[in-house]
């Protein structure tokens, strides 16, 4: 009896332990037994099922996947796109997405879905507009063609990250000349405004001085001038030192006053 007590302790303890199930953190788990889904997703956490049932882990972090794309433009020229998304799961469609795609959803969905929306976008641009500003246009639409697709199969995409655009190397080499004409182009018209503001402040300022000397000539008169010499003549007459005073002719004339030291 001994030995029935001791199998059936063993057999119990084994079934608990073939039970248990762990969670692990930012985690959800699909208990399948049998071939069939039974309830809901599990929690992270200490979990006890079915011995015969196993369970499936999906992640609920941020995910990270990148994709090299060789894709055509309008003009029919190929460029390798490099694209990485950011996404997660919708834990509340976990279940019908591990019924509808499987564990290897990223590679039923995600990739295919990525690859034909890059292709069908960057047909509608120029090369140009991929290597300049159509980037970001480009990012945006493939943001919102993707979370369309996504998010009713429980995926949320957060990000859409264009990680590097590689044109055929002649068009790079024709575009980056060609920016730089602009902006030698862009660095000749600022010279020559600020040139021309230069030349406008010179006329002014040549104006003003004309001005000025025209407001003084007109003020300077034969009395005034005759006035400021004699006004002169008798600061140096009355000064100590010893002079000689010569007087000039003519009325107009002013005294020479030379010192005699």
């Amino acid at each position: 009896s001994k030995s029935i007590t001791l199998y059936a302790a063993l057999g119990f303890l084994s079934l608990v332990w073939f039970s248990i199930r762990i969670v692990p953190p930012a985690h959800v788990g699909i208990v399948v037994t049998l071939g069939n889904v039974r309830g809901e997703p599990l929690p992270a956490g200490f979990h006890v099922v079915n011995p015969l049932s196993s369970v499936v882990l999906f992640t609920t972090k941020t995910q990270l996947m990148d994709s090299e794309n060789n894709v055509p433009t309008v003009e029919g020229l190929n460029v390798e796109l490099d694209v990485a998304l950011l996404f997660s799961l919708n834990i509340d469609k976990v279940k019908d997405l591990f019924l509808t795609l499987g564990v290897d959803y990223e590679n039923v969905l995600i990739r295919t879905e990525l690859a034909s929306a890059v292709r069908g976008l960057t047909s509608e641009k120029s090369a140009k507009a991929l290597y300049t500003a159509g980037r970001r246009d480009l990012q945006t639409n493939l943001l919102e063609e993707l979370q369309a697709k996504f998010e009713p199969r429980g995926i949320i995409l957060e990000d859409v990250l264009l990680k590097a655009i590689k044109l055929p190397a002649l068009l790079t080499s024709a575009i980056e000349t060609k920016a730089q004409a602009e902006q030698e182009s862009a660095r000749m018209e600022f010279v020559l405004t600020k040139e021309t503001k230069e030349a406008e402040r010179k006329t002014i300022e040549a104006s003003g001085i004309a001005q000025f000397q025209k407001i003084v000539s007109e003020g300077i008169s034969e009395n005034l001038l005759a006035w400021k010499g004699i006004e002169a003549t008798e600061k140096l007459a009355e000064s100590e030192n010893s002079k000689i005073v010569m007087m000039g002719n003519g009325k107009g004339d002013l005294p020479v006053i030379l010192s005699a030291q």
